[in-house]
C-alpha cells in the first residue's frame, strides 16, 4: 500500500525500500556502461548496510557534482589531468639531467626521451586488463592507486639513485605507464558516467582545463627549480604529484566485486584486435588513420635544438623554463583560437593551411640558427621566445583537427575503443618523429660542441614537414569539427 510521506523523508523511505528489495534477492544489478552490451550482476557485498549520516554526507557531497556524474568521481578525474599537466615540471629537469648527468650527445636525449613515451603507444592494452583483471575487486579504484603509487616511486628513484642513462629510461617508462594507465581508467569512468552531449562537452571543457592549469602552473616554476636546485630535487618535488591520483582514487563511487571470474587476456586481447581490425580496415577508416600517423612522423630536432640553445645560444635553465610557460599559454591560445573560428572549415582545407603554415613559420627556426635575427636587431632570447608562440599555436591548431578526425571516424557503438586505438597511432607517429630526428641529427653530425649542420638540419626536417601534403586526399572531404559533435 502507497502511505504518504513528509519530503524531508521520502528519499529514506525509499532508499529503504530498494535494499530490502535487493536483500530479498540476493543481488544487486549496476546498469552496464555505454560501450558494454550487458548488465553485470554482483552479490550483495554490504556496501549498502552503510549509516543514515554517512549516507546523508555521501548525498551533500555528490550534489556538488554536474549532470549526474557525483562530484567524487569529478574529483578524481580532474586530479588525473591536472597531475598529467603539472608532469611538465620535470620537463626541463629531465633534458638537462641527460645532458649534464650523463654527457649524452643530442641524438641520444632525443631517443631516450622519444622512448619514454612508449607507454602511450599501448594504450588500449591498460583498458583490456582493467576490465578483464579487478585487483582487490575494483576495476578503476584500485587501477588508479596503483598508477599513483607507480608514478611517484619512479620520480623518487630518479631523483635519488638513478646512476645510469638505462635507469634513467626504466624510471620515466614507468612514469609514463603510471600517467598513459590513469588517463585510460579515468576516461572509462568518464565513458561511464556521461550520458548526454551536455554532459560530455561540460567534462570535456573542465577536463582540458583542469590540465591546461596544471601544465601552466608547473611550467612557471621548471626553470627556476632546475637553477637553484638541479634536476634530482626537482625530481623527488614531481614525485608529490603522482600521490594526488592516489589520494583521490579511494573517493570513487565503484561497487566492489566478488567472485569475479577473469578472462584470460590473451584471448581478450585477440577478441578485441579481432574486432578492432573487421572495423578499422574498412577504408573510410583505415586511411585516414594512416594520415593521423604519418602527419606525426615526420622528423622533428627538438635535442639538438636544445642543445643548440643551452651551448650555443647559452640559454639558462630559468629562460628555458619562461620558454616553456609560454609555450603553454601559447597552447591555450590555440585551442581558443581553433574552436572560436576553426570549427567549420573542412578537415581538408584546414590541415593544407596548416601545413603551409608550419612549412613558412617552420623556416623561421632558421633565422635563430644562422643568426640573421641578430643582424634585425632582435637578440636570441626574445626571437625565441615569439618563435616558440608562434609554433606552439601552430602545433595545438593541427593537433586539434587530428582529435577531431580520430572522433568522427570511429562508428557508433566502439567509439571508446577505437578512438583509444586511434590516439595511440597518434602517439606512435609523435614517437616516429622523435626517432627520425634523433636519426637525423646523429647522422649530420650534430653533437654538444658542433653544430656546424645544424642549418641543415633544421631545413630538413622543416621540407619534410610539408610531406603531409601529398596525402590530403586521404582525410574525407567535405568533415569538419561542428558534424556528429556527439562522437567529438
Amino acid at each position: 500500500e502507497e502511505q504518504e510521506y513528509p519530503e524531508s523523508q521520502l528519499n529514506e523511505e525509499i532508499d529503504r525500500r530498494e535494499q530490502a528489495e535487493m536483500r530479498e534477492n540476493g543481488m544487486h544489478q549496476r546498469l552496464a556502461s555505454p560501450d558494454k552490451g550487458v548488465a553485470e550482476s554482483y552479490p550483495d557485498n554490504g556496501y549498502l548496510e552503510e549509516s543514515s549520516d554517512k549516507r546523508k554526507k555521501k548525498g551533500l557531497l555528490q550534489g556538488l557534482g554536474i549532470h549526474g556524474i557525483p562530484a567524487p568521481d569529478l574529483l578524481a578525474i580532474l586530479s588525473v589531468y591536472f597531475v598529467q599537466g603539472s608532469l611538465n615540471l620535470a620537463r626541463v629537469a629531465t633534458t638537462f639531467f641527460l645532458k649534464d648527468e650523463f654527457h649524452l650527445e643530442p641524438a641520444q636525449v632525443s631517443l631516450i626521451e622519444a622512448s619514454s613515451y612508449f607507454p602511450w603507444m599501448i594504450k588500449p592494452l591498460y583498458g583490456i586488463l582493467s576490465d578483464t583483471f579487478p585487483i582487490g575487486g575494483y576495476k578503476r579504484r584500485s587501477y588508479l592507486s596503483c598508477c599513483g603509487l607507480l608514478g611517484s616511486i619512479s620520480w623518487l628513484y630518479l631523483g635519488l639513485y638513478a646512476n645510469s642513462p638505462t635507469m634513467t629510461l626504466l624510471m620515466l617508462v614507468g612514469s609514463s605507464v603510471g600517467t598513459a594507465c590513469a588517463d585510460v581508467v579515468v576516461d572509462s569512468i568518464v565513458v561511464e558516467r556521461s550520458r548526454d552531449q551536455t554532459t560530455a562537452g561540460t567534462l570535456q571543457s573542465l577536463c582540458w582545463g583542469t590540465y591546461a592549469f596544471g601544465g601552466i602552473l608547473s611550467s612557471y616554476f621548471s626553470g627556476s627549480l632546475v637553477e637553484k636546485f638541479g634536476p634530482r630535487w626537482v625530481f623527488c618535488i614531481t614525485a608529490l604529484l603522482p600521490l594526488i591520483t592516489l589520494g583521490f582514487s579511494f573517493v570513487i563511487n565503484e561497487e566492489r566485486q566478488r567472485d569475479h571470474k577473469s578472462m584470460d587476456v590473451k584471448a581478450q586481447l585477440q577478441i578485441q584486435c579481432q574486432k578492432l581490425w573487421i572495423i578499422a580496415k574498412q577504408p573510410a577508416i583505415f586511411y585516414p588513420a594512416i594520415f593521423i600517423f604519418l602527419f606525426q612522423a615526420t622528423p622533428v630536432p627538438e635535442g639538438a635544438f636544445f642543445f643548440f640553445k643551452t651551448e650555443k645560444l647559452g640559454f639558462h635553465a630559468d629562460f628555458l623554463g619562461q620558454i616553456n610557460f609560454i609555450s603553454r599559454v601559447a597552447m591555450l591560445l590555440g585551442v581558443g583560437l581553433y574552436n572560436y573560428s576553426l570549427k567549420n572549415v573542412s578537415l581538408r582545407e584546414l590541415f593544407r593551411w596548416i601545413i603551409v603554415a608550419g612549412l613558412v613559420l617552420g623556416s623561421t627556426q632558421l633565422i635563430l640558427v644562422s643568426g640573421f635575427n641578430r643582424t634585425l636587431g632582435i637578440s636570441d632570447q626574445l626571437f625565441a621566445m615569439g618563435d616558440t608562440a608562434l609554433l606552439t599555436v601552430l602545433a595545438q591548431l593541427s593537433f586539434m583537427p587530428l582529435l577531431v578526425l580520430a572522433a568522427q571516424i570511429c562508428p557508433e557503438g566502439v567509439e571508446a575503443t577505437l578512438f583509444a586505438t586511434l590516439m595511440s597511432i597518434l602517439n606512435s607517429g609523435s614517437f616516429t618523429g622523435s626517432f627520425l630526428g634523433g636519426v637525423l641529427t646523429s647522422w649530420l653530425g650534430v653533437t654538444s660542441d658542433n653544430f656546424d649542420n645544424m642549418f641543415l638540419l633544421v631545413a630538413v626536417c622543416t621540407v619534410l614537414s610539408a610531406a603531409p601534403l601529398l596525402l590530403l586526399h586521404l582525410v574525407p572531404e567535405t568533415i569538419t569539427s561542428e558534424e556528429r559533435k556527439d562522437a567529438v
